[in-house]
């Protein structure tokens, strides 16, 4: 992963704006949570000064990317949106503070520094935006050989197991041998 480092004080000192595109793969932590390395991360970064003047950081990271269902183990597509407000802070004794004085949780602290990598907050705050455990709203039918009477069948044994005495689970299961 390229390195992008500022001095994020300046950078929000002069409100500075960067914005750019990402491969997943250059992000060794994210990657592992992924599928694949396909796709790519669109960021947005600004700086500026908050109602209280201190100096603050507005991240917006979208993108597409592949992540395993823990269900049905197929991959699948899962947008990310998100943006973050932070504020910066001299050292963890003046973040203590300046939490204390703010009103919104939405808002994080975070330490600033001359030397500040923004490829490393951007993958952060992706991390933090996919699910700890993905799965699919509703998993696609992983059988192949299953037509549209016989997947009605086995809803039909479901159903007739449920309601009648107690019956393997995995009675329809063996019909698909």
């Amino acid at each position: 992963m390229q390195a992008f480092v500022i001095d994020a004080f300046t950078f929000c000192q002069h409100r500075e704006q960067r914005e750019g595109s990402t491969k997943i793969a250059e992000f060794p932590r994210l990657s592992v949570e992924c599928a694949n390395g396909d796709g790519v991360l669109n960021w947005s970064l600004q700086g500026g000064v908050n109602q209280l003047g201190f100096p603050q950081l507005t991240l917006t990271v979208n993108g597409q990317l592949q992540l395993m269902c823990q269900r049905c183990l197929t991959s699948y597509d899962f947008a990310i949106d998100s943006q973050v407000e932070l504020i910066l802070a001299k050292d963890d004794d003046h973040a203590d503070e300046i939490e204390s004085m703010l009103e919104d949780d939405e808002i994080d602290v975070v330490v600033g520094s001359k030397a500040f990598n923004v490829m490393d907050l951007i993958e952060d705050e992706a991390l933090l935006a996919i699910p700890q455990s993905p799965k699919h709203a509703v998993c696609p039918d992983v059988v192949g050989s299953f037509n549209q009477s016989e997947a009605a069948n086995d809803v039909n044994a479901v159903d007739t197991a449920s309601t009648s005495t107690k019956v393997s689970p995995f009675a329809v299961l063996k019909k698909l041998q």
